[in-house]
């Protein structure tokens, strides 16, 4: 597998810099136990593993095998937990399963940190309740899979029905992009707002690719990146269709570039304007029904399920279906080096089936990236998870990997582009190819 050059380099600065302290696995004792060790980063997501991690020991002396597991919780933002645990993991001394998002699981592979899992897979029965599309994506260009993923969402556009239905717009689900512009359109004439919140430009960083572009992108040629060769079709005309929807978006006044302008856009956007009303249409993933907007979110919207509900994409290419936008969300992954492989995928496995997934699922406001939990509570008594489930079966995914960190930059910028006014769609397209073409390098460009 080709080493992924991103990790490749923050794993030398981690290096030469030193660092935050590793975490040794136990061992086997003398009494035949075996103690294994599990990584969480989110207070949350350690909240719910604690609560489950007894049945598993339980389960375990059921089955005549001593297993105890050791919680490693240490709440760390993002880019911390990825400093932590690539020093763990160069120094051999990582916890024996750790909870990670899909998008570091490339490069921590392909520098050689985990184990591959395919044999594990292979012989368990849970694996064949899997969605196929999350059993593709799970695969690396190498063919083997490296982390097993645990939830999931859907990318949608939610709305506010309550207050387009006091407007007298259509709420059924748009066909097509002209259809929901058409709408947008009429919204601003009657508000003077600006009805819709994208991710777009600098200041929402990575997301704007992840939660903005990338989604509205599955719905064109969705060969703008080839697994086998990992390499990037700049040229698909996926691309070129997205940064002209944009651009329309822009200059029918449709979009609050002011706000996405704002050091943290998300702020004024999904924060205040959506949950006021003054915003009506905002692309979110499933975990905006718990976490930006449920009642301990970080903007609750009273009586949120009367007044707000999703519709999926429209697709660009003519013909197409409307469609939800998945992705892989967090997965639990092996570090090569661990010496209880065997017993660290057993407590995944565990963690990644029946209550003891659907507490972790209701905990983090995810969808099951596998078919059998609609009846398992508590997983059985949220309706939009459940529906977010459904759409899963026919969500689009397009798996990624080196280069997808450039890609975001370049597309960021250009769409910045768009949003001040400095390009319409083609010119921010043709600055989009010669940045990401420079970012990338040759190797990664078809």
């Amino acid at each position: 597998m080709k080493r992924n050059r991103g990790i490749a380099a923050f794993v030398v600065a981690v290096v030469a810099a030193g660092g935050l302290a590793a975490c040794s696995a136990d061992s086997s004792s003398s009494d035949g136990s075996v103690t294994i060790s599990i990584m969480e980063f989110q207070q949350t997501r350690i909240d719910s593993i604690k609560k489950v991690l007894p049945g598993f020991e339980a389960a375990m002396k059921k089955q005549g095998k001593d297993i105890k597991v050791k919680l490693v919780a240490d709440v760390l933002t993002d880019d911390q937990f990825k400093t932590k645990v690539t020093q763990q993991l160069i120094a051999g001394q990582a916890p024996d399963l750790i909870d990670m998002g899909d998008s570091l699981v490339p490069g921590f592979a392909g520098a050689g940190y985990l184990a591959p899992l395919d044999d594990y897979l292979d012989k368990w029965d849970g694996w064949d309740h899997y969605y196929p599309q999350f059993k593709e994506a799970m695969v690396r260009q190498d063919g083997h899979i490296y982390a097993l993923v645990h939830d999931t969402g859907v990318q949608n556009l939610f709305y506010r029905k309550d207050v387009l239905t006091e407007l007298g717009i259509d709420t059924s689900q748009p066909a097509t992009w002209d259809d929901l512009i058409a709408r947008l359109v009429e919204v601003k004439e009657k508000t003077g707002g600006t009805p819709i919140v994208i991710p777009a430009g600098t200041a929402w960083g990575g997301s704007t690719w992840t939660e903005g572009f990338q989604p509205i992108l599955g719905g064109t040629d969705q060969d703008y990146y080839d697994l086998e060769t990992g390499k990037w079709d700049l040229e698909s005309s996926g691309f070129a269709a997205v940064f002209d929807l944009y651009s329309e978006l822009y200059s029918n006044g449709l979009l609050p570039v002011q706000d996405l302008e704002n050091p943290n856009p998300w702020e004024p956007t999904k924060y205040v304007k959506f949950p006021a009303g003054e915003i009506q249409v905002a692309a979110q993933g499933t975990s905006g029904w718990k976490f930006d907007w449920g009642p301990n979110g970080a903007a609750p919207i009273p009586d949120l399920t009367e007044k707000v509900d999703t519709w999926q994409y429209p697709a660009l290419r003519s013909g197409d279906e409307p469609f939800g936008w998945s992705g892989l969300g967090s997965g639990f992954a092996i570090p090569e080096k661990s010496e209880h492989k065997d017993e660290a995928m057993l407590l995944a496995q565990y963690l990644s089936s029946g209550e003891p997934l659907a507490e972790q699922l209701v905990s983090s406001g995810a969808a099951a990236p596998r078919d059998d939990l609609a009846d398992v509570k508590p997983y059985a008594d949220e309706p939009k998870l459940l529906q977010a489930g459904e759409d899963l079966q026919s969500s689009v995914y397009v798996p990624t990997g080196d280069g997808a960190e450039q890609i975001a930059q370049a597309i960021a910028a250009a769409t910045e582009l768009i949003i001040t006014g400095a390009a319409d769609g083609k010119e921010a397209y043709a600055a989009f190819v010669k940045d990401a073409t420079d970012l990338l390098g040759p190797t990664l460009v078809k």
